[in-house]
């Protein structure tokens, strides 16, 4: 459904805004918009407007006349002017002040501006594409978000699915991940993912989406060595050793989540079951505290992450049951 929409809207020449994640792959999907619409041929221009202060996302977006600020020795071309006649690619366009919302409003109504410093108007023609985490119709309501602008961009709102919601395309962008990965160490072999290890990695939750998938696997095939990867590191900040901490983390997770009530009775229960009851309880209970971050879980258990795989192991056919 994504995809169909984005090639549509690629053939009309008007304003896009595309929602998502962060780590979703905003920044493909603006290409591909670029790419498919009549304006391929001209210049693709991107900027981060999170990574700039006001003054300085002015000047970048609109550029200077000589002497309009300190430092301002020479002319110079904003990113509009170098955009014109292709795509101008506002990412995190959410966090742009109100002020500098009006001269792109100006923009989008009458396809002209002024630079910083100067009177004469600059004529261009320009695709606007903005890129967003925000909730913008709030940020509007808010005052933060100027609503005349927002209804000139929203003539089409994409909402990029997080990689959660994408559960099919997890094998493929593995697979994807590890061939490049393996080409750039020089080896002429790609270690394979076991079906293990594949499991984990479709039952993660993903919050970093895309971006933290290409990290986890390019750690992962740097980490096998050449052979098979068998087990995957969600987290590398996740010491081996046990502490103090993650002790703590387990008896709070015992208060939180006792064992089964139901009373042992020898002779009738069978021990080896009771414990496998046990133990089947307190993993699930423990991957659903964490989305299915197994190495959260481990520390949630007081485990290790290698003991909270073994067990894993043990119990994969009771787990997968529900």
């Amino acid at each position: 459904m994504f995809q169909e929409r984005l090639s549509r809207v690629a053939q009309v020449d008007r304003p896009v805004l595309i929602v998502g994640e962060r780590g979703t792959g905003k920044e493909l999907a603006v290409s591909k918009l670029h790419y498919l619409s009549s304006r391929w041929q001209g210049p693709l221009v991107a900027l981060n407007c999170a990574a700039l202060s006001p003054t300085v996302l002015e000047s970048e977006l609109f550029g200077h006349e000589a002497g309009a600020f300190t430092g301002a020795t020479r002319q110079r071309m904003g990113r509009f002017e170098a955009a014109t006649g292709g795509t101008l690619f506002l990412d995190e366009i959410g966090l742009i002040p109100v002020t500098i919302q009006e001269k792109i409003l100006r923009v989008v109504e009458y396809r002209q501006f002024e630079r910083v410093g100067g009177s004469h108007p600059v004529r261009v023609d320009v695709r606007i594409i903005g890129a967003t985490n925000a909730d913008l119709p709030q940020l509007a309501n808010e005052g933060k978000f100027k609503r005349d602008l927002l209804d000139r961009l929203s003539f089409e709102v994409l909402f990029l699915p997080p990689l959660r919601e994408r559960k099919g395309d997890i094998e493929l962008l593995v697979r994807h991940f590890a061939t490049r990965m393996a080409l750039e160490l020089g080896w002429r072999d790609v270690p394979e993912f076991t079906d293990e290890a594949m499991t984990s990695l479709e039952q993660y939750g993903w919050p970093g989406n895309i971006r933290e998938l290409k990290n986890v696997i390019e750690r992962a095939v740097y980490a096998s060595g050449g052979s098979a990867v068998e087990e995957v590191t969600f987290d590398p900040f996740n010491s081996p050793y046990e502490d103090n901490g993650s002790k703590e983390m387990a008896s709070d997770y015992g208060n939180r989540n006792p064992a089964p009530s139901d009373p042992f009775v020898p002779g009738v229960d069978s021990l080896e079951e009771k414990v496998r009851e046990m133990e089947v309880a307190a993993l699930r209970s423990a991957l659903e505290s964490t989305k299915f971050h197994q190495g959260e879980a481990a520390r949630l258990l007081g485990l290790s992450y290698h003991q909270f795989r073994g067990l894993y192991r043990k119990h994969k056919d009771f787990l997968d049951e529900e």
